[in-house]
């Protein structure tokens, strides 16, 4: 795997709920080392137990790649994060608050670090680099067991100190006339499974079950699809009429379906505009390691901000 990017080599770290993805992308752009790992779980110290297992990590790639020191690191973690601060603001899924995560990570890797948010910087690599690239106004959603997306807007990325994003927990139509709920409860591949379960009796292992049941022309299970349907181009319409989105990217384990999601979803988006222009709807080309490149674009582009930081210390900075 080659990371499009020449320069100093950086370490990668991309921290998810269940695992870490980690690699050191050396000079050239290629990816070394490249592993991955359960993410470490300590109730009392979230945050900290998953950077000892950074730093350990790091350790073990230095050794493993001595011709390549590294100049910088980035780390992207899930939930509400302050790129600017270098704080994560919040994790429901690991735990912590308000944790300084470029600070403690510096500490720990004695290297320059780049702190963001893993969609966001998965995204930007999508967009700069996958079928997006030409279009300045993009939301990149990744749906997979919930929601997320990134932003972009006259090409540079909004974050609104954390916040920008949050697609997933955006009001939608509540199709069982509840009203309204959250997106992330209708459209992502974790509510059809559960939506299905819930309306069918009938237990599914996820949304690839609903969708073949659909296939064979299952009423019930084609209606929860065309649920998700509906609340997605809800969302992304919103998306049009407020910020003109451009290009809409698909990521995530509901992307799996392809054009059985694509087109059926175009189609809905094109009925409920009026005059709006008509985003271009488009599958993510990426794939799972766009997170980890993301976080080596981070690592690079805080290099070039800051050329002479990134000296490994014990070095007088010669090249």
């Amino acid at each position: 795997m080659v990371l499009g990017a020449a320069g100093a080599a950086v370490l990668a770290f991309d921290v998810g709920g269940t695992d870490m993805k980690v690699g050191l992308v050396d000079a050239q752009g290629n990816v070394l080392g490249l592993r991955r790992v359960s993410t470490p779980r300590d109730p009392h110290r979230p945050a900290d137990a998953i950077l000892d297992r950074v730093a350990e990590l790091a350790r073990e790639l230095e050794a493993e790649f001595p011709a390549h020191p590294v100049r910088a690191a980035g780390v992207i973690v899930p939930g509400i994060v302050d790129p600017e601060s270098g704080v994560g603001l919040y994790s429901a899924n690991l735990g912590w608050r308000n944790y300084p995560f470029t600070a403690e990570a510096e500490r720990r890797l004695g290297v320059p670090v780049a702190f963001d948010h893993d969609v966001r910087s998965a995204a930007a690599v999508e967009h700069h680099y996958g079928g997006s690239r030409e279009f300045d106004d993009v939301v990149v959603m990744v749906v997979g067991t919930g929601i997320a997306a990134a932003v972009f807007s006259g090409g540079k990325a909004v974050s609104a100190g954390g916040f920008a994003g949050e697609l997933g927990h955006a009001q939608v139509p509540d199709p069982d006339g509840n009203g309204t709920t959250i997106l992330e409860a209708v459209g992502s591949a974790g509510a059809v499974a559960k939506r299905y379960t819930a309306h069918s009796g009938t237990p599914v292992a996820g949304a690839r079950d609903v969708l073949e049941r659909a296939r064979t022309g299952e009423e019930l299970a084609a209606r929860i699809w065309a649920d998700a349907v509906d609340a997605l181009a809800f969302s992304i319409c919103q998306c049009v009429s407020i910020i003109g989105t451009e290009a809409v990217v698909i990521g995530g384990g509901l992307a799996e379906a392809g054009e059985e999601l694509l087109e059926p979803l175009r189609k809905r988006v094109d009925s409920m505009l009026d005059f709006h222009r008509r985003p271009v709807i488009l599958r993510a080309q990426l794939g799972q390691d766009a997170g980890l490149l993301g976080a080596a674009l981070n690592a690079r582009a805080l290099l070039a901000e800051t050329p002479d930081a990134g000296t490994p210390a014990g070095t007088d900075g010669a090249a």
